[in-house]
């Protein structure tokens, strides 16, 4: 039902707006055909339906989403097209539809039950007096300081602030001007301003609450917990640690999803971490807690399995989003034809002068650690940090990651590169960090450092590592093949131009050179609609662009 109320916000929406070029609701624009009332009235009526049209389709998204100050400004809404169309001579058709709308608003209402950001309504009254304020000024001083001579007549102060007033809804005032563009000029700021006003406190009113998430430390103790059981069945488990994810467990506890909310997205990523039998559980809290803040779901690398389950217990769909390099460390070896690049970058930095420790955590000196932070600030060049689903967001932190390895390349005493790898169960390493100092400016270094990784991986009992995720691996080399079609092709192009700021064409011939396992990972989401919102979400959790960070300070102020 709630689904046919949607398209009828639409439906209505759009006639209301048609209705308005009638030929009857022409014809009470005249001065004596509305009531007797003057024309500005007549215009000031069309208007006020217009918008409500407009406003009712742009609020059937916010009805899509159950949110329910969208339920109450579309009943508002549906009250005045009613009221417009009564006292005015519109079209019967766009009224009945009104009706049936109003009274099916009223019939759902408790299925419009999400709720809206908490300070959002005292920020969009704030701001639309505001704005509204600053436009009658600005206009008002444009009108009362011009030369008279710009003027027809003399109008008086009254009249002056009148037209000003009537501008920020795009209607003609009381005052004539001599020169056109002058009239043009008033008028233009004065409606940019109401348009600007309804656009903004709109927004501010309607906008899903964003929450800044941080695990607790009973949460913290749960997913630790979970993941000395399961840990091994995903290795993007351990990044449900990070410090700016939220947590939704299943009812028994054995599962939790992690996630994090952008741009209205809550953005999960990876597998529900703990057993597989409870993930139906996890999921279902966690698409409960998406449909009450009006969030859309999404997730990010999740498995075959888990896109399954997704979309079995949430009704999501799956797009394969990249492919997971797994090496196994059995079977990994440098000699041979197809290693010889690896092979001779190696040699080459080694001569050089490079040299690599690898430890755990909680095995490398506490102020070696705090040297090792200071360095990664030093060579990240900044606060910005790229990663969210693959990306745990600290580093060398003994306390929290004791059993994190850390690789450091090191060139005359100083540290010149750094790995690190969080666990991935007890006998799996997964690729958390991998940085370097600007200034080498040697190739080879990263290759020095996983190859090292991996020859010490038997004295740390580990069997398996996870290295660099390749987006859209798949996609490159099918349009590398013999006879690949057009588009396959084409679609390849246009990852390699991409490449040009995303490097996604050199992770994957990076990861490609260790002869990895590729294990395909998923983005599951709600309705294809959603994608283009996901992909800012993802695009700002990654660290690689999204909203402005001078908006995102004003939202959060």
């Amino acid at each position: 039902m709630a689904r046919v109320v949607v398209w009828s916000a639409r439906i209505v929406g759009l006639l209301s707006i048609i209705s308005i070029f009638a030929p009857s609701a022409r014809k009470r624009l005249e001065p004596a055909a509305w009531f007797g009332l003057p024309v500005e009235a007549s215009l000031v009526g069309t208007v006020v339906l217009a918008t409500a049209g407009v406003g009712l389709i742009l609020l059937a998204t916010g009805l899509r989403r159950r949110k329910r100050r969208a339920w109450q400004l579309a009943v508002l809404l549906c009250v005045v097209i009613v009221g417009s169309h009564l006292l005015g001579r519109h079209p019967v058709a766009p009224l009945v539809v009104a009706i049936v709308l109003l009274v099916g608003l009223v019939v759902t209402r408790r299925e419009f039950d999400a709720v809206p950001d908490p300070v959002g309504r005292g920020v969009a009254i704030r701001l639309v007096v505001q704005l509204i304020v600053a436009g009658w000024v600005i206009v008002s001083a444009m009108l009362l300081l011009v030369r008279p001579s710009f003027l027809v007549g003399r109008p008086s102060v009254g009249e002056r602030l009148l037209h000003s007033l009537l501008s920020l809804i795009g209607v003609e005032g009381p005052v004539e001007f001599r020169f056109p563009w002058y009239d043009d000029l008033t008028s233009a700021v004065g409606l940019t301003f109401g348009i600007v006003t309804v656009l903004v406190g709109g927004y501010f009113l309607l906008r899903s609450a964003e929450p800044r998430p941080e695990l607790t430390p009973d949460e913290d103790a749960g997913i630790r917990g979970l993941l000395e059981r399961h840990g091994r069945a995903d290795s993007l488990g351990y990044f449900a640690l990070r410090r700016d994810k939220a947590v939704v467990f299943s009812s028994s506890g054995k599962a939790a999803v992690a996630y994090r909310v952008v741009a209205g997205v809550a953005l999960a990523s990876g597998d529900p971490v703990g057993d597989v039998e409870a993930w139906p559980g996890a999921i279902e809290g966690f698409v409960t807690v998406c449909r009450r803040h009006g969030w859309v779901p999404a997730v990010l690398g999740c498995s075959e399995t888990g896109a399954r389950v997704w979309s079995r217990e949430a009704g999501l769909d799956a797009l394969e989003l990249g492919d997971e390099a797994i090496v196994d460390v059995a079977t990994f070896s440098l000699q041979g034809r197809a290693m010889r690049t690896v092979r001779q970058a190696v040699s080459r930095i080694k001569r050089a002068g490079y040299e690599t420790t690898v430890r755990r955590v909680r095995d490398v000196p506490a102020d070696e650690l705090v040297e090792l932070r200071a360095k990664v600030e030093q060579w990240r060049g900044g606060p910005d940090e790229r990663g969210f689903s693959m990306a745990l967001s600290r580093v060398g932190d003994a306390r929290a990651d004791p059993e994190a390895v850390v690789v450091v390349a090191v060139e005359d005493g100083q540290p010149r590169g750094l790995l690190q790898f969080v666990p991935w169960g007890t006998e799996g390493l997964s690729l958390d960090l991998m940085i370097r100092d600007p200034a080498v400016t040697e190739n080879g270094l990263n290759e020095l450092l996983i190859t090292d990784l991996l020859a010490a991986c038997r004295a740390l009992d580990v069997d398996r590592v996870s290295l660099n995720f390749a987006v859209f691996r798949s996609a490159l080399e099918r349009g590398e093949r013999i006879g690949a079609g057009p588009v396959a092709r084409l679609w390849a192009r246009l990852l390699r131009i991409a490449s040009r700021w995303w490097q996604i064409e050199t992770l994957y011939r990076f990861n490609a050179r260790f002869a990895p396992t590729w294990v395909p990972r998923f983005l599951v989401f709600d309705a294809v609609r959603d994608l283009p919102r996901i992909a800012v979400a993802a695009f700002e959790a990654e660290g690689y662009g999204g909203r402005p960070p001078a908006l995102l300070r004003l939202l959060r102020r």
